[in-house]
This record gives structure tokens, sequence and C-alpha cells, in this order.
């Protein structure tokens, strides 16, 4: 078809666009991800290190409390299990196609291909990834879980996920991303476009643990409709080299709303530019952007923008950083636009240090310094994230203890 043919010329032109923000990397210093990859019929015959791998960023090999599960390893699918099979479809983006034709008609739709040389290549090279579908009415009472990994030395992962979440249903997704040991430079771009239809819900938390010498770039769009709600958790606490994201989400109907908690750390030599973008496209709908951020020597930049363009619409973006090293950079970037006169939008930006006389309340308590510290932190963080496994809280409660005793 020929606009297939345009849509492939635009793409390959696009190979040369750097993206707007973040390091620009050099696409041909990594080779495509292996597509062969060993298929695990059991979750419990993985070695013991990758389910530890697993475990950290919110999967549960034993899948507990799980309605379904995804691992793809590099560029192939190397597990899917589903329990929940009467609420949800769970399988590979490339399995749906072949299973229901109109897939067709929700891919490429919210993320251009020509975006910047990231979306070029995960489109050129036709990125497989997950494809998950509530079905209408179905309340889904367990999350269904994925995980991306990076399983080799310097390559670039491309990932395609599409998430349909239809008419009065309500799904709760966990999705870690992270390498596999031993694995420590790599790329991963992962395009994520999903849809809330009328009157559905989906919470979204996303938990990244990459290795030191990982570049991620993400793009994502949500499509929200009539009295929808997406609910988005991002989470990265560990050592990273860059990680480049700015997820916009489109409030597309009448009492549409959504809600984005960023929760960040930027370690030494590590660069984070998060943002979030909210476009609000109908009368009455609502949003809630909550950046917390932490600098213990990497930069951490918070981006946070909403754009009005309905009546009754209401906004609030809220950005905080906490600068706990002299060698380490917050910047908070909000952006509000109004486009019509009856609207509110509002936002709250502050990044410094811990107040002297916090730490010195919780002594006074009986608390060391660092314990002080440490609770000071694990309170700036909490925004309220719900379904996270006890292993990962404890690997969270380990990297605050550490920051509590670098910070003294």
């Amino acid at each position: 078809m020929q606009a297939d043919a345009d849509m492939r010329k635009k793409a390959e032109d696009a190979l040369r666009k750097s993206a707007a923000y973040g390091e620009d990397f050099d696409l041909d210093e990594y080779s495509a991800g292996a597509t062969d990859v060993r298929y695990e019929e059991k979750l419990t015959d993985l070695t013991a290190q990758d389910k530890r791998t697993l475990l950290n960023v919110g999967f549960t090999p034993g899948e507990e409390n799980r309605s379904g599960s995804l691992i793809m390893i590099d560029n192939a699918i190397a597990h899917t299990s589903l329990h929940d099979k009467d609420g949800v479809e769970l399988m590979s983006l490339r399995d749906a196609m072949k299973v229901h034709s109109w897939v067709r008609d929700y891919m490429w739709k919210l993320v251009k291909p020509d975006t910047d040389k990231y979306t070029a290549k995960s489109y050129l090279q036709d990125a497989n990834g997950y494809f998950i579908r509530a079905r209408a009415g179905k309340k889904s009472k367990m999350p269904i879980q994925t995980c991306l990994l990076i399983g080799s030395k310097q390559v670039s992962q491309t990932v395609h996920n599409i998430i349909i979440v239809e008419e009065g249903a309500e799904l709760e997704v966990i999705t870690g991303c992270s390498t596999k040991h031993g694995v420590e430079k790599g790329l991963h771009l992962g395009i994520s476009e999903i849809y809330v239809k009328k009157g559905a819900t989906l919470s979204f938390t996303m938990i990244h643990n990459w290795a030191d010498q990982i570049g991620v770039r993400p793009r994502t769009v949500v499509h929200v409709e009539e009295g929808g709600k997406y609910i988005n958790n991002y989470v990265t606490l560990k050592p990273v080299r860059s990680i480049q994201t700015y997820p916009t989400v489109l409030l597309e109907g009448k009492g549409a709303f959504t809600r984005l908690n960023t929760i960040a750390i930027a370690h030494p030599g590590s660069e984070l530019d998060l943002g979030s973008r909210v476009i609000f496209n109908a009368e009455d709908t609502s949003a809630e952007l909550i950046s917390r951020t932490i600098t213990t020597g990497g930069m951490s930049i918070a981006r946070g923008e909403m754009i009005g363009n309905a009546n009754g619409a209401k906004g609030h973006l809220e950005c905080h950083g906490l600068v706990l090293s002299d060698k380490g950079t917050q910047r908070a970037i909000p952006i509000l636009e109004a486009n019509v006169q009856n609207i509110e939008l509002s936002h709250e930006a502050a990044v410094g240090r811990i107040a002297r006389e916090q730490i010195e309340y919780l002594m006074a308590r009986g608390l060391s310094e660092e314990d002080a510290i440490g609770m000071i932190v694990r309170g700036f963080l909490d925004v309220g994230i719900q379904g996270i496994p006890d292993e990962l809280r404890a690997d969270i409660e380990e990297t605050i203890a550490k920051i509590g005793e670098n910070a003294i």
C-alpha cells in the first residue's frame, strides 16, 4: 500500500532525527537484539539469578496474586501464561495480529513512527512486544505482570506494546524493565500505545532497574475516553546511564481523569530526564502530575506539562526534588498552557536539600542521623503505589538505607 510505503520512507528519514531531549545515542553502536531466545514454559524453571532479577522489578516468578505473565528477552517473547482467560487477553503483539485483524487499526496511531530516531528504529524493525486486552465490562481481580529484559551485551531492544481496556473494564498492569546479570551496556526502545475506553480504568505501574550503561528511551501515548481513568506509577531507583521519557495522556472524553506518579533517584553518572504531559481535549476532564526525585550526584530533570483545550478542565502539577550531594543537579520544568477561559491549571515546584531542623527533630526522638535521613527520604518518595511485592519493597528499603548512609 502507498500509505505504508510513505510511512516507511518517513521512518527511514527519521533515523537521523535526534530526540528533543536527552543524550543522543548512536544507533549503529548497538546490534539488534536476538529474536530466537529460549522459551520458558515454566517460570519455576528459571535460574535463581533470573528470579531475583524479576523480583527486583515487581515480577513474581511464582505468579502469586497475578492473573497472567509475559517475559520478553531482547527482541523475543520468552514466556506467556494467562489464568484469567475470561476477562483478559495476553499475548505477543505479532500473535495478536494473527488472532484479530483489527489490531492493526491500533498500531502506530498514537505514537508516530517518525517522531525521532528511536521510534523510527522500532518501526523499521517491526518491533514485537505485548498485547493486553481487557474485555468490556470485565474487572480483573489481579494484575497482569510483564517484564522486558535485555539479555545480551550491547544490543538494542525494540519493543512495541498495545493495551486496550474496553468499555467499563478495569485492569491493573505491573511491568518491569531490567537487564540480565552481566549485561552492562545496551539500549532499550519501548513504544507503548494505550487505549482506555468509555468508563474504563487502567492502573499501570512501570518499574525500571537497569545496569550502569543502559540507555532507555520509552515512547508512550495514552488515549482516554469519556469517564475513563488512567493511573500511572513510574519508579526508577537504581543507577542507569540515561533515561529520557515524556509520556503523553490525551483526555478525549468528558469527565476523563489521569494521575501520573513519578519517583526517581539520580545516582552519580546517571542522567534522568523524566516528565509527563496531559492534553485536555474534552470538557470536565482532570489530571494530577506528581513527581518526587532525588539526586545523590547525578542529573535529574523533572518536566511536567498541561495543555488545556476544553472548558471545565482542572489540573495540578507538583514537582519536588531533593539534592543530597553537591555534585548532583535538580531541575524542575513545569509548563501550563490554557487555550480556553473556563479552566483551572496549577503547579507547585520545589528543589533543595533536606532541612536540618527535620533531621535534628527526629534525632531528638532517638533516631540516628542515618535513620532520620532514611525516614525523611522514605516519606518523600511515598506516593501510595500499590501491589509491589515484598522482595521489591525490601530492595527499595535497602536503596533508601544506603542513601541515608551516604548523605551524612
